[in-house]
Formats: C-alpha cells, sequence, structure tokens
C-alpha cells in the first residue's frame, strides 16, 4: 500500500530535517502536529536541492540537479515518486495547493548557484533573495493556515520579510565559508575583502528591517504555527545580535554559532513568554 511508503518517506524527511538543522528541527518540534510533518517535507525538498549546489564538488552538479528537477516534475505530474524527499514533498503540496510557481522560482535560485558567483546589483540580490527563501516562508505560510487563501494573502508579506532575514542572517554568518569554498559573494557590493563596520552595520540594518516587518506576521499565525515559527524569530534574532557585536574581521575569519545549549536555553524562555501570553 501507497499509505506504507509514504510513512517512509516522511520518516526520510524528518531525519533530513533533524540531521542537516538543529535549530529548525527544534522549531519544528514546536509546531502543531498536524503540520508538523508537512514542514518537514519542505525542508528535506529544500535541503536536497541546496545540497547538490552547495556540496557534491566532487560529482557533475549541474547534471545532478537536472536529474533532480526531472524528478521533481514527473512527482508532481504522476503524486508519487520512488525518491522518499520528493514523493512527501510532492504530498504536501498537492494537499496545500502550492503554487508551482513557488517551487519554481526556488529551483531557478538554486540554479543560480551552479554558475552565478557575485551579485553586483541590489535588483539580481533581491531576485535571488525572493527566490531562494521568500518562496520558502510562503510555501511553509500555505501549510500553516492549511490552505486558507485569504488569511494566506493577509500574512503572505510578512512571511516573505521573515524568509527575506533569516537567510539574510544565514548569508552573513556564512560570509567566509560562501566567499572562500564557493566563491559565492551574495551581497551587493560585498566581499570577504572589503567588509567593515560600516558596510555590516548597512546590512544588519536591513535584516532588522525584514524582522520587524516578519514579526508582525507571527502575532496573526494560527495557534498551531506561531510557537514554532516565533522560536525561529527568536534564534535568527539571537544569531544577528550576535554578529552585530563580532567585529567585521572576525566575521571574516570564523563562522558565528549560537551553541546547542544556548538553544535549549531560547527555546526554553520562548515556551515561557508564548505560555504566558507574551508574544504580541
Amino acid at each position: 500500500m501507497k499509505e506504507v511508503f509514504d510513512r517512509v518517506s516522511e520518516s526520510c524527511s524528518k531525519k533530513v530535517t533533524e540531521t542537516y538543522s538543529t535549530s529548525f528541527s527544534l522549531a519544528t518540534r514546536m509546531l502543531g502536529l498536524s503540520i508538523r510533518q508537512d514542514i518537514y517535507n519542505i525542508y528535506g525538498f529544500m535541503r536536497f536541492a541546496d545540497e547538490i549546489v552547495d556540496s557534491f564538488h566532487d560529482y557533475d552538479k549541474e547534471i545532478l540537479f537536472n536529474r533532480f528537477e526531472n524528478a521533481l516534475d514527473q512527482s508532481l505530474l504522476d503524486r508519487i515518486s520512488l525518491n522518499p524527499i520528493l514523493n512527501s514533498f510532492q504530498n504536501t503540496v498537492h494537499k496545500y495547493n502550492i503554487d508551482r510557481k513557488l517551487i519554481d522560482s526556488f529551483m531557478n535560485s538554486m540554479r543560480l548557484d551552479l554558475t552565478k558567483s557575485t551579485y553586483s546589483t541590489k535588483e539580481e540580490f533581491n531576485d535571488y533573495i525572493f527566490g531562494s527563501a521568500d518562496v520558502v516562508g510562503l510555501m511553509c505560510l500555505k501549510v500553516f493556515v492549511k490552505g486558507d487563501d485569504e488569511k494566506y494573502n493577509e500574512l503572505k508579506e510578512p512571511a516573505m520579510n521573515l524568509g527575506s532575514a533569516f537567510q539574510k542572517v544565514n548569508f552573513l554568518r556564512d560570509l567566509k565559508e560562501d566567499y572562500e569554498a564557493l566563491s559565492r559573494t551574495y551581497f551587493p557590493n560585498t566581499n570577504l575583502d572589503s567588509l567593515d563596520e560600516t558596510s555590516k552595520q548597512k546590512i544588519i540594518e536591513e535584516i532588522e528591517d525584514n524582522f520587524n516587518k516578519g514579526y508582525q506576521g507571527i502575532l496573526l499565525l494560527p495557534h498551531e504555527a506561531k510557537l514554532g515559527v516565533f522560536i525561529a524569530y527568536r534564534y535568527y534574532k539571537r544569531l544577528l545580535k550576535k554578529l552585530q557585536k563580532t567585529p567585521a574581521i572576525d566575521i571574516k575569519n570564523a563562522r558565528i554559532r549560537v551553541p546547542n545549549i544556548e538553544k535549549i536555553g531560547l527555546l526554553t524562555r520562548s515556551y515561557v513568554k508564548y505560555q504566558l501570553n507574551l508574544v504580541r
């Protein structure tokens, strides 16, 4: 029965989430049970596409990416895939009627990572952010509101801002690794050699603006989604604060992290704030 294969597929997506991201995994566990698995399914799909373009250096990435994209197309058409990650993802796509344009935008941004190494203009950067982050927030939002189009449209802009904030924090944290290992610089006119306190602060101010706009949407999320998204927001805000306090020269020479013990403390305090109805 396909139900058995679907359960196996879902367990694979959950395992991918837990293996690749302790912070995202912790936040996802705080989501309501009825939506939790679908967020695992979205993350698993997103992570596999990202791994192809970022990690498989000993293989022909373009060939692998083309195969993955073809398998994705077929899975959405057939409503099944022998790739368990794609099988669980297509189930979520059809369950919540996720717009195919969002998926295509994500894949287009991932494909850019195969060939594009610099983003010289704000327009190029924003287009990449939309495809790599904003649409992921929108896919998750479809799950959070359980396909309610009216609620989705109400929260669309905050979800995109939150996705942008998360991605830009990742870019700032990974500046050294992206530059040295992948020869990429995402922030326009900013690279490992030119990052100074002024340019760092300008980036941080932009991210804080995204966070402020995104937070307004968190307050309006359904009960099942609010705590998990709030915890993810608090984690990335903490990481941004660490980056703000870190001299630009150190960001260029090390990857700034939030230790696991600090993540647990953050989760506990966030849960208490949520239970005391202080998330407002």
